[in-house]
């Protein structure tokens, strides 16, 4: 066997695994990239090469930062003062909830972000004694959403931007607008979908509005000090273009100064970085480096690129669309890790210019993050809410999830195909 057949025999056998479950995702994914070291597809060089150190080191600095942030009380404390805005009216409590998820996940990471409000959701829906299923598929639906908005905000567009040399600014700019439109819609949709199972007593929504959202803020302190690392972080972002430092040089150095000024442990800090997902990455890395290596990819490029027809409308529609229902078929990490350097190929193809006005990225990025929504399986975030959802008691079936997914994803996926079109197709 050759080179190819090797690296694309070992590719898919991993995916495989991934779906199945059968194998944590972790060990699959570390046992694909020493495959291609061991098979010699690559040597050991090329293998740690092909790791994305940007990724890394952006992801485990925002997870410091936000796993410090989450010890202050600081979202239990948006959880019940957005129960108590909405009056202890479920529905209303619900859309308050999908709002602060959607804006929370753009600014540090989606799965972060649901960590800390799953426990708020079965919490307030607890206290209302409505059921929490519909608070907990919108908190997932909320936080794909609004993480697709930013480069940070989803795992995907942290790879597309490694990828692509795409900066903060760059994703703000091109997806936030479309993204606060499907948000919008989104919301809209909750509504009709979830307003007859959330009807709750009276007396009940008046315990809401007895809570004292101040008796959950545990460190003060610390809270003030990671709301300004998290600004200076920010801007950080906003700014790393003209300043010429990579988003995980910004990410290391708050989660650094929070470490230093918040006078934590640095075992405590690292503790709480979601190990098993970093090394999850590393396998990954690794086994797309093998395809890539082997010259699949360039393949499967060269092939987009003939069925669109050297059109750039048909390429970024074929992006977008298959891209999403794929992301809802296998986890959109290695989804996005695998098709990043497929659609630069694509995008050298069809001679298409710089990287910040590329329809190709874009759709990627939108199919990736949406897509996200259509199965349980389809991003992290899903996974980790639907566990959280059993172990409370509340069983949600794979179709159960599929009929608000679906309905979700086609429409999000149709507004953003009418944005892409209008935006850089015309």
């Amino acid at each position: 066997m050759n080179d190819l057949a090797i690296a694309s025999l070992i590719f898919s056998i991993t995916y495989l695994i991934i779906i199945s479950e059968r194998i944590h995702k972790t060990v699959a994914a570390l046992a694909g990239g020493l495959a291609m070291i061991a098979f010699r597809v690559l040597d050991q060089e090329e293998a740690f090469a092909a790791i994305d150190l940007n990724v890394i080191f952006l992801l485990v600095g925002m997870m410091i930062i936000a796993n410090t942030l989450g010890k202050t009380g600081a979202f239990q404390w948006l959880a019940i003062r957005a129960a108590k805005l909405a009056k202890g009216n479920p529905i209303r409590i619900l859309l308050l909830m999908a709002v602060i998820t959607a804006v929370a996940s753009a600014f540090l990471d989606n799965v972060t972000t649901v960590v800390l409000m799953a426990p708020l959701s079965i919490f307030v829906a607890s206290i209302l004694q409505v059921n929490a299923v519909p608070f907990l598929l919108t908190l997932i639906m909320a936080s794909n959403i609004g993480g697709t908005a930013t480069l940070i905000g989803d795992p995907p567009n942290i790879i597309i931007g490694s990828g692509a040399e795409l900066n903060f600014l760059d994703f703000l700019t091109n997806l936030a607008p479309v993204i606060l439109l499907i948000l919008a819609v989104f919301l809209v949709m909750v509504f009709f979908l979830f307003r007859r199972q959330l009807q709750t007593r009276p007396e009940l929504e008046h315990r809401i509005m007895e809570l004292d959202e101040s008796e959950v803020l545990t460190d003060r302190g610390l809270l003030y000090k990671s709301l300004v690392i998290l600004a200076l972080v920010v801007i950080g972002f906003l700014l790393h273009g003209p300043l010429d430092y990579e988003p995980a040089t910004v990410a290391l150095a708050g989660a650094t100064a929070l470490i230093l000024i918040g006078r934590q442990h640095p075992r405590e800090a690292l503790l709480e970085v979601d190990w098993p997902t970093i090394f999850f990455f590393v396998g990954l890395f690794m086994v797309v480096g093998g395809v890539e290596q082997a010259g699949l990819l360039e393949d499967i490029g060269e092939r987009i690129a003939d069925a669109s027809g050297d059109s750039l409308s048909a390429a970024t529609i074929l992006t977008l669309w298959p891209g999403a229902i794929l992301s809802g078929i296998v986890d959109n990490i290695p989804f996005t890790a695998a098709m990043v350097p497929v659609v630069g190929e694509v995008g050298q193809q069809l001679k298409v210019g710089g990287s910040g006005g590329n329809p190709l990225w874009w759709a990627l990025a939108l199919g990736a993050g949406l897509g996200g929504n259509f199965t349980i399986v389809a991003a992290s975030a899903n996974v980790y809410v639907i566990g959280v959802a059993e172990r409370a008691g509340y069983k949600v079936t794979f179709i159960q999830f599929l009929r608000y997914g679906l309905l979700v994803t086609v429409v999000s996926l149709i507004i953003a195909t009418v944005y892409v079109w209008l935006r850089y197709l015309i």
